[in-house]
């Protein structure tokens, strides 16, 4: 039953990734994400969380899923905020609450708005509940969840009104940023984050993600700016046989290698920088939720023989971890 599951996840997401990925990391982004995440755990969590990586990694991708396939709408608030919408000006000036914020700009506003912050703090809540109540299924899924939001987080689009670029001439630099960059130049990131940490204060570690994200937004867009003024369709993607931008599976606009180099280069390290933040960042909050739990024994959710069939395979993927690579799964590539 569960191979079944994880089958139907994989095909699911390879169809629809392509809407998907023009909102959040794409599958090559939050699939390293969650991954690298259960390598960062301290093994009294990692080697649990290792047993069911293959389904953490591949349920990365399905709050996506339900946005886009299962048509729930209350799903798509959960992965942004427009800040500028909530007359932003800092953490401080943010309620503390979701509740607290539909009371202040009204519900039908904070929907439009989004709601990622609340979101991360509303799921880490609960996956302390699944993991105090041992709830191993609950467990996998909430963890892969808010994996998902996290990352949603570390990307600075989902921080503001003008998440594509639409605002400022620049339609497709979401999936250039998310997608593009990482699965072309991912290959030399080094994403090993060292040890996690307990974080004293979810709702303020949340809200430093944040802020911290959105202050990415300026070097984000001037750079791409600055790159594509006055130049010829040409050098910004790569042009078929008619004459036309060439498209990816999905339809976008694949731009051209050199664009995407000069870019990835102007952004100083940017992308591998907010991925590598964002494992670590995942691993904490999972780390945080499992300490707040009060240590609970997960070895015994899983038969003795699977752990330890895969003891050999986890100190393997552990040796490359430290090493800055994160193996053991791979995706089809969108560009």
């Amino acid at each position: 039953m569960t191979k079944k599951i994880f089958v139907v996840i994989a095909i699911v997401s390879a169809l629809f990734c392509g809407i998907a990925c023009t909102y959040a990391w794409g599958v090559w982004g939050h699939s390293k994400i969650n991954r690298g995440a259960i390598l960062a755990l301290p093994r009294e969590m990692g080697m649990f969380y290792y047993n069911h990586a293959d389904f953490i990694t591949e349920e990365s991708v399905a709050p996506d899923i339900r946005k886009y396939t299962m048509g729930d709408k209350t799903e798509f608030p959960r992965h942004y905020i427009d800040l500028e919408n909530y007359s932003y000006s800092g953490p401080a000036s943010m309620p503390r609450t979701q509740d607290a914020a539909n009371a202040k700009f009204g519900k039908d506003s904070v929907y439009k708005s989004g709601t990622l912050p609340w979101t991360i703090q509303e799921v880490t809540e609960k996956l302390t509940a699944a993991l105090r109540a041992k709830n191993k299924s609950e467990i996998l899924f909430l963890s892969a969840n808010l994996a998902h939001y996290i990352g949603d987080a570390h990307m600075p689009l989902h921080t503001s009104v003008n998440h594509d670029g639409q605002l400022t001439g620049q339609n497709g630099i979401h999936a250039l940023w998310e997608s593009h960059l990482p699965e072309v130049f991912g290959k030399n990131y080094s994403l090993y984050t060292g040890e996690v940490h307990y974080i004293d204060n979810i709702e303020k570690a949340t809200w430093a993600i944040i802020d911290s994200s959105h202050k990415l937004m300026i070097p984000l867009l001037y750079n791409d700016k600055k790159l594509r003024k006055d130049k010829p369709i040409e050098m910004l993607y790569k042009i078929g046989a008619n004459g036309q931008p060439e498209q990816n599976k999905y339809g976008q606009k694949t731009h051209s290698y050199e664009y995407a180099h000069v870019y990835h280069e102007l952004l100083a390290g940017m992308v591998e920088t907010q991925m590598r933040s964002a494992i670590a960042a995942t691993a904490s909050f999972w780390y945080t939720a499992w300490v707040n739990a009060g240590k609970p024994d997960l070895s015994d959710l899983d038969p003795k023989y699977i752990t330890e069939r895969n003891e050999k395979f986890y100190q393997e993927d552990i040796k490359y971890w430290k090493k800055g690579k994160v193996t053991g799964y791979k995706v089809v590539n969108e560009y």
